[in-house]
């Protein structure tokens, strides 16, 4: 009973493979019924899953770009979008026909073929245009060169340095593999080397300039082995003219303004308050705007940080320095009293100099005429002063112990209660009004030599 039901199960095996093989015969004379001769002498034993010369060493895949845009290029995502002519080229020795003019065929025909298992390496996303219809091109030479081409549009990771921006340029790749075969089976090159990229040379991008591309042969290491790979490289310098119109003259007008301060009276407060307060609320606003088209986490300390960090420091300066000059109006008198103080303590002095002369001579007339008429002294005869002691007076009065050397302690606070007073002094101001008088020369020219280190800086360095 067992052998009986063992026996039918391999019979009913074999009898699924028969059908099998006859779907998949029926299929093939129903291909073959579409296609012209030619390609169906070609297709006669075609096997498209072995690679062309698979026991006579690796297949040579030759690759060319053609830029046909750059979309968008992307900071907070540090990537790029870029659609592209995609064409390869390689050699089948089974497609191998007579004649001198090469066969062009339908892009849907290239499920027939062995085609390179090529992908893009940093590709986030990639889609290939399908209208009007899938756009492929396939192409048969009679030496069996097959040329392949497609059309794609791909979003590729682009690592960026913005530690310049956006005074910053960036090199960006385009990595092309193999995803299956190795180095054994396949093997990529350019083949019309640096100008095997197209394209370029007629881009215009909002931001950028291209300024060199360059192309690379290179070897992918993984654990599963050595794979093919080509690299195309690209500059991209940003134009500056945008940033300098939408951030740095703005933010440099804005510290500008904050100096106009300066030149009002300290009496208007809420002028100078208005001022100040309205120049920082604005530059912290440009802040937050000039941030929104960069990552939110990012580690760079960016050129146009550092720049509005500037601006916003001379701004925050110029109301700091207002707030100290009217506290020293409050801690002082007014400066048209202190005018009117110092005119009439020349006024007093004046005047006491002409009443001590008119004093002086009205003494002097005095002492001659008690002169003329009081008769001169009779002398007095000068006692020697004897201390008990010494009765005779004969004896020298003994020397004073010698005074103790003063403590060092006092010595050194004596010092620096000195230097204090100095210092104390030297940060005295007599009038208020001087402050606005040296802020007006001091904030204008120490904002311009930090910008000429800043410009030098991010732009020769």
């Amino acid at each position: 009973m067992a052998l009986f039901v063992s026996g039918g199960t391999v019979c009913t095996i074999l009898l699924i493979s028969r059908l099998l093989e006859g779907s998949l015969l029926n299929a093939e004379v129903k291909e073959g019924e579409i296609l012209p001769p030619t390609i169906q002498r070609l297709m006669k034993g075609y096997n498209k899953y072995l690679r062309p010369f698979f026991d006579n060493g690796p297949v040579t895949v030759g690759m060319s770009l053609d830029i046909a845009s750059i979309d968008t290029i992307s900071e907070i995502n540090m990537d790029y979008t870029a659609t592209i002519f995609l064409r390869q080229r390689w050699t089948d020795e089974r497609l191998v026909f007579e004649g001198n003019k090469s066969l062009s065929l339908d892009g849907r025909l290239v499920e027939l073929l062995w085609v390179p298992d090529t992908f893009i390496v940093d590709s986030k996303k990639s889609f290939l245009h399908d209208i009007t219809v899938e756009n492929r091109l396939i192409r048969i030479f009679p030496n069996g060169t097959v040329l392949y081409a497609l059309r794609i549009t791909t979003t590729v990771a682009c690592n960026m340095d913005l530690t310049k921006y956006p005074m910053d340029k960036q090199t960006c790749t385009l990595q092309l593999e193999s995803w299956g075969y190795n180095i054994n089976d396949v093997m990529f090159y350019w083949t019309r080397g640096n100008e095997s990229v197209s394209g370029l040379d007629t881009l215009r991008l909002a931001q950028y300039t291209v300024e060199d591309h360059y192309t690379s042969v290179s070897e992918a290491i993984y654990e599963t082995g050595h794979y093919p790979k080509l690299v195309f490289h690209f500059e991209l310098k940003r134009s500056i003219l945008y940033f300098i119109l939408e951030t740095y003259v703005p933010s440099s007008l804005l510290v500008v303004l904050s100096w106009v301060s300066f030149w009002i009276s300290q009496s208007s407060v809420p002028a100078r308050i208005c001022i100040g307060v309205t120049t920082v609320l604005t530059m912290t606003t440009l802040m937050m705007g000039a941030r929104t088209s960069l990552p939110n986490a990012n580690c760079f300390i960016k050129a146009i940080d550092v720049y509005l960090g500037i601006c916003f420091s001379f701004i925050f300066g110029a109301l700091i320095e207002y707030a100290v000059a009217h506290f020293c109006t409050l801690s002082h008198p007014d400066s048209n009293m202190l005018m009117y103080g110092h005119r009439m303590q020349e006024f007093d002095e004046e005047m006491n100099g002409i009443v001590t002369t008119y004093s002086s001579h009205s003494n002097r007339a005095k002492r001659r005429k008690e002169a003329a008429t009081t008769p001169p002294p009779t002398p007095v005869s000068v006692e020697l002063a004897v201390t008990p002691s010494s009765p005779s007076g004969s004896e020298p009065k003994p020397e004073a112990p010698p005074e103790e050397a003063p403590n060092r302690c006092l010595i050194v606070l004596a010092l620096l209660r000195k230097v204090l007073h100095r210092s104390i002094n030297c940060c005295h101001v007599e009038n208020p009004h001087y402050i606005d008088n040296y802020s007006r020369v001091t904030f204008p020219l120490s904002f311009v030599m930090v910008n000429l280190l800043y410009w030098t800086y991010y732009l020769y360095f």
